[in-house]
């Protein structure tokens, strides 16, 4: 039977030359549509982030886009409410940027599929900030290792990783 990691890597792993959101440029991209859209996978997934949950969230809240399915499936397999976080404010009916279950006065974490600049955490953690809201930790399937660790802790937010990006390629 193939491993986690393993089994990531065959469904998302693309090779070629590929634009990351930080800019950089890199010949490995991990598509996450492909691991989110596969119901065991994702589910698998989920599984193993649940212990990386720390005791005491109230509430789990993924980032638009990628972030949704991960925290939905996380939600199912943990029973933590979810909360979904938007890049932007809708601009109609109740106009939040976050929807779902309420963070104020919450014990809650981001979760995120990639991380590579760390930068979609960062955009997020300024809008939460702004209202009060600090998350207790960001935690995210792969780490791609290229900063986004570092950038995290510079705005006092740690992140935690399933998988890092040397793993996934090792299978």
């Amino acid at each position: 039977m193939q491993t986690l990691a393993a089994r990531i890597r065959r469904s998302a792993r693309i090779s070629g030359h590929f634009v990351l959101r930080s800019g950089q440029t890199s010949d490995t991209y991990f598509d996450k549509y492909q691991f989110e859209s596969e119901p065991a996978l994702l589910r698998a997934i989920a599984e193993a982030m649940a212990p990386l949950v720390p005791p005491g969230t109230e509430v789990l809240a993924g980032l638009e886009m990628g972030g949704i399915p991960i925290v939905t499936m996380l939600s199912q397999v943990t029973q933590i409410p979810a909360a979904f976080i938007r890049k932007e404010p809708k601009a109609y009916g109740t106009c939040r940027y976050a929807e779902g279950a309420s963070l104020q006065g919450k014990r809650f974490i981001l979760v995120e599929d990639v991380v590579s600049s760390g930068g979609a955490i960062i955009d997020a953690l300024a809008k939460l900030k702004t209202d009060g809201m600090v998350p207790d930790l960001a935690l995210c399937v792969i780490d791609r290792q290229t900063g986004g660790a570092e950038a995290l802790k510079a705005v006092g937010l740690a992140l935690k990783a399933l998988f890092t990006f040397e793993a996934i390629e090792r299978g």
